[in-house]
């Protein structure tokens, strides 16, 4: 317990602060969601990724992947810019659609 006589809490802690929400927010939402199947080859396979801000400040590219109707496998990528995040973001996709992965009505649902 604080018993001195002096307290500051007339001091404003947040009279100088200026949120700078370009570091913490992203300017849009990126987010991916597609999918790949040939029955006749046994394949169901989704791709997903979403590009979202963490607590540090640092802007994460997440990616999951795997077979439709599992949990998959997921990795993060950490990145201090959105623009390289977007590079990433846009580097896979074109990969994905290389491969056959495409937008389907199903993805509406993730």
């Amino acid at each position: 317990m604080n018993r001195s006589d002096v307290i500051d809490s007339y001091l404003s802690l947040d009279e100088l602060w200026r949120p700078s929400d370009h570091a913490a927010m992203l300017i849009q939402p990126y987010q991916l969601y597609v999918e790949r199947t040939d029955e006749a080859r046994n394949i169901a396979r989704f791709y997903a990724m979403t590009i979202e801000s963490n607590l540090f400040g640092e802007v994460c590219l997440t990616r999951r992947w795997g077979r439709i109707g599992a949990h998959g496998q997921m990795k993060v990528q950490h990145f201090a810019r959105e623009r390289d995040a977007v590079a990433a973001f846009l580097d896979f996709l074109r990969q994905k659609r290389n491969r056959g992965y495409r937008v389907t009505p199903s993805a509406a649902r993730h």
